[in-house]
């Protein structure tokens, strides 16, 4: 069904700034829509929460505190939140739009996933979780509706904080649960209450479903499933999937324990254990066997024409080969030659040749055996001997690649493979995100002694800048401050200030000190001075008082007009006006005809006497609200814009007016 026919909302403008395109998915606690953002001219998704949730004064309250927590969450594996605020009766999130698919959409096209994919999706749900709990911020309703897997290849979490805001709403006081049943841990069934650990339950849920298709029970009704939640073990995803690796049963296990206390503590626990699991599982094609380091390091070619202790430290495989690649998996387009020994022991043929090998010793009459280089070639053989002996003992191993793995992770697996480990200074990298290993000191694969020191680089992530203040500045001041600190300037725009002159930035998007990469671009907002509200049509006292709050010196002037009474009929300057601040305004106000003013029908016996109402006093309701009110009493209602706040701040006419009668409103 076309949305643009059912739902109200597509081809509005959203609180005056997002252009709502189209409907894009629609949920128990809100809808989510395609919308452009004009003021910054991008795409976003906005979801708007349901009128009943929206009603609510607490929900809204707890919902804004949580997309403020959300919003400080910066982590390329959770959905960004742009801006929340509230239009009438919506209250919405913009948020970055992430155009793809939900984990839930994939599971009904595909059905179950391999066990080494379902961990490579899982891997970055877990990172988000992490980041979030370590911010004190629990999701609360983790499940794959929840987890978007972009085009090209991202995977990002939504929907942080949203069942905490549910939670304060009276809709849960009648005892309602608040989450998904199939998701929820035993704690959240039985007391409400969840942490990082409910989170885990969750992702582990997650995870059996992902590698069995189905969800570990199911039952007639939401409190079946919820009583089994609570009473029954999660089983094994090999009893109903054979070939499932013990590892992820364990990971299944761990994560689904119905007690908090015996999961991992929190995401990023549950992270260290789904990524050294995924480093555990075979690859299609992979080596097995005693010969597989031998395999692996003649695959990178590495060792095919020296022995070890002539090889120098290898070079890594170039970034982007695979995030959790694991050592022993070379670059495509390599030659794969077979197994080679490292044993030193030379063949005969390879010795310098002897006399007797030419037959000189029976030509060369009175030869005499050289005893200096028969002792020099027995010393020579005994420590080649000896080094195969050495190498054969395993005193030497290789350095694992551990190229794009968690930094905390890969100094584990270096410590349990024997090394001395040693985090070497940070680099910055455009292509790999912060404290992943960028590189290894000695490269991976390098042949060296059992207990060597191994220095790991992190990375730092991509060079951030601060954006610079500017605020105050001419454009092209501004323009070379930003190129001084290694960034540009992107758009300009301009807005109307009554503390900035004009010309001058006002302000920067993104605004002064967030860190930025370095040669991204800042857009510059410039004064475009202060310009003159119109108050035309209002009544004195409102004109009179809006003005002066605004910091306006107002000078009035009384005049017989054919308007009612205490009419503003003329200002100057005019609206619309180019002004300074504290500038004199001169407002002509109506005293009535000259006559006196009357009603038609006071000197018209012909005219009947309408029916006086009171006008309902609307001054600082919402728009929306107060235009309904007024007409709901009888009323014609007119709307000014005086500042675009969405907030009713003057009326006109007060008092007992006849049905039917306009009324005019400035917000």
């Amino acid at each position: 069904m076309d949305t643009t026919l059912t739902d109200p909302l597509v081809g509005q403008l959203l609180d005056g700034r997002y252009r709502v395109e189209s409907r894009i998915a629609r949920g128990g606690m809100a809808s989510v829509y395609l919308a452009l953002d004009v003021r910054l001219d991008r795409t976003v998704a906005v979801k708007v929460m349901h009128r009943s949730l929206a009603e609510d004064p607490q929900f809204v309250r707890r919902f804004i505190g949580e997309a403020k927590s959300v919003a400080s969450l910066s982590h390329p594996n959770i959905v960004q939140v742009f801006d929340q605020g509230t239009d009438g009766a919506h209250v919405y999130l913009s948020m970055e739009y992430v155009p793809g698919k939900t984990l839930r959409d994939v599971l009904r096209l595909r059905g179950r996933l391999p066990a080494r994919e379902a961990l490579e999706i899982m891997i970055p749900v877990l990172a988000a979780l992490g980041a979030a709990h370590q911010a004190g911020l629990v999701h609360r309703d983790v499940k794959p509706e929840n987890v978007l897997l972009a085009d090209d290849g991202r995977v990002k979490v939504v929907d942080f904080g949203l069942a905490r805001a549910v939670e304060a709403t009276n809709q849960t006081k009648t005892g309602i649960m608040i989450g998904t049943i199939g998701y929820m841990s035993p704690e959240q069934v039985t007391s409400g209450q969840a942490d990082a650990r409910s989170d885990v339950y969750a992702a582990g849920i997650m995870l059996f479903e992902l590698l069995t298709g189905r969800q570990p029970y199911d039952g007639e009704t939401p409190m079946s499933v919820a009583y089994r939640h609570v009473h029954d073990s999660v089983p094994a995803p090999s009893s109903i999937v054979p070939e499932t690796p013990p590892a992820l049963d364990a990971l299944v296990a761990a994560a689904t324990d119905r007690d908090p206390a015996k999961r991992p503590d929190d995401a990023t626990a549950m992270l260290v254990a789904a990524v050294e699991t995924h480093r555990s599982l075979p690859r299609t094609g992979q080596p097995t066997g005693p010969h597989t380091a031998s395999h692996t390091a003649s695959h990178t070619g590495q060792y095919a024409t020296r022995p070890p202790t002539a090889a120098a430290a290898g070079t890594a495989p170039p970034y982007g080969t695979g995030q959790y690649m694991s050592a022993g998996h070379g670059m495509p387009g390599q030659h794969t030659q077979g197994p080679i020994s490292h044993t030193m022991i030379q063949p005969k043929s390879e010795l310098p040749p002897t006399p007797a090998a030419n037959g000189l010793l029976g030509r060369v009459r009175g030869w005499r055996p050289n005893w200096f280089i028969v002792g020099l070639a027995l010393v020579m053989v005994a420590g080649i001997a000896f080094s195969g002996w050495w190498f054969s003992q395993g005193r030497y191993t290789q350095v694992p690649d551990m190229l794009g793995q968690n930094i905390t992770v890969a100094r584990q697996q270096a410590e349990k493979a024997g090394f001395e480990v040693k985090i070497g200074k940070a680099r910055f990298d455009d292509r790999l995100d912060k404290d992943r290993v960028l590189d290894t000191e000695p490269g991976p694969g390098a042949e060296v002694a059992k207990g060597s020191l191994l220095t790991l680089i992190p990375s730092a992530g991509p060079e951030t800048i601060p954006v610079p203040k500017v605020e105050g500045l001419s454009e092209a001041d501004a323009r070379t401050k930003i190129a001084e600190a290694g960034l540009s300037v992107g758009r300009v725009s301009k807005t109307a200030s009554d503390t900035v002159a004009r010309g001058l930035v006002v302000r920067t998007v993104p605004v002064v000190g967030k860190r930025v990469r370095k040669n991204s671009s800042v857009n510059l907002v410039l004064s475009a001075g202060l310009l003159m509200p119109d108050v035309t049509q209002m009544m004195r006292d409102q004109a009179e008082q809006f003005l002066r709050d605004k910091g306006f010196n107002v000078q009035i002037y009384e005049t017989a007009d054919d308007t009612p009474p205490g009419t503003v009929i003329a200002q100057d300057p005019s609206g619309g006006s180019e002004v300074v601040a504290g500038a004199v305004v001169h407002l002509t106000i109506s005293k009535g005809p000259d006559d006196g003013w009357h009603w038609p029908w006071e000197n018209d016996d012909s005219v009947a006497t309408p029916d006086f109402v009171n006008v309902p006093d609307v001054r600082f309701k919402d728009l929306r609200d107060a235009s309904a009110e007024l007409r709901a009493a009888g009323f014609k209602v007119k709307i000014r814009d005086l500042v675009g706040t969405g907030r009713v701040i003057g009326e006109k006419p007060l008092g007992q007016q006849p049905m039917g009668t306009k009324i005019t409103i400035w917000h």
